[in-house]
């Protein structure tokens, strides 16, 4: 039963790995938020012409490595125009990087940057893969709606702006559940213990 389970898994994996064009992982984005960045990418190439990757990797470069060097080992699976979303964790590395200087002016480069950064640098109890997903996937999305917003078209399948709203709710949410585990694990005892002690 285990065996049959593992086998249909693997399968389910292997087809979402072979019809993956926008996304080169390197097993550090769930298929569940690979098939969002697949939707956004295929929607913005078939209307605007431009093909946007995500490129998360577990590879280890050495100090100012240059990125644009590192990315010719992909050269192969990006169609031209091109727009890359890099993100090398074990580098602390996040760049965009484009097939033509003029393309830059398509997007705001510390916007997009932004929407990452803050999910991956957040003090929550959010799992490493959790935030992985969300932050390609937030930044993947924003890049998408710029360049789509700059050739005067609306994608359907990015996350708008009421997306980044709900995920501050689900933040603001995470903090005040950990206030209230420290004032009933730590707070709230030590206040009792002062009382009790002060009866005495």
């Amino acid at each position: 039963m285990l065996h049959a389970a593992r086998v249909a898994l693997l399968a389910l994996l292997l087809t979402f790995s072979l019809s993956a064009n926008y996304l080169i992982n390197d097993h550090l984005i769930s298929p569940k938020a690979g098939d969002v960045i697949e939707k956004i990418g295929q929607e913005l190439s078939q209307k605007t012409g431009i093909h946007a990757y995500v490129i998360a990797s577990n590879d280890r470069l050495e100090k100012r490595a240059n990125l644009y060097e590192y990315v010719k080992k992909y050269a192969t699976k990006l169609r031209e125009p091109w727009v890359a979303l890099v993100f090398l964790p074990n580098n602390k590395r996040l760049g965009i990087l484009v097939s033509d200087p003029k393309i830059k002016g398509w997007y705001d480069d510390g916007a997009v940057k932004r929407y990452a950064i803050d999910i991956l640098g957040s003090a929550d109890s959010n799992s490493q893969q959790s935030k992985y997903d969300v932050a390609m996937v937030q930044a993947y999305s924003e890049l998408a709606d710029e360049l789509a917003q700059h050739k005067g078209v609306v994608l359907e399948h990015t996350i708008k702006n009421e997306g980044q709203w709900l995920i501050k709710i689900i933040t603001w949410m995470v903090y005040l559940g950990a206030v209230l585990v420290f004032w009933v694990y730590f707070g709230r005892p030590i206040i009792m213990r002062i009382r009790h002690g002060k009866r005495q």
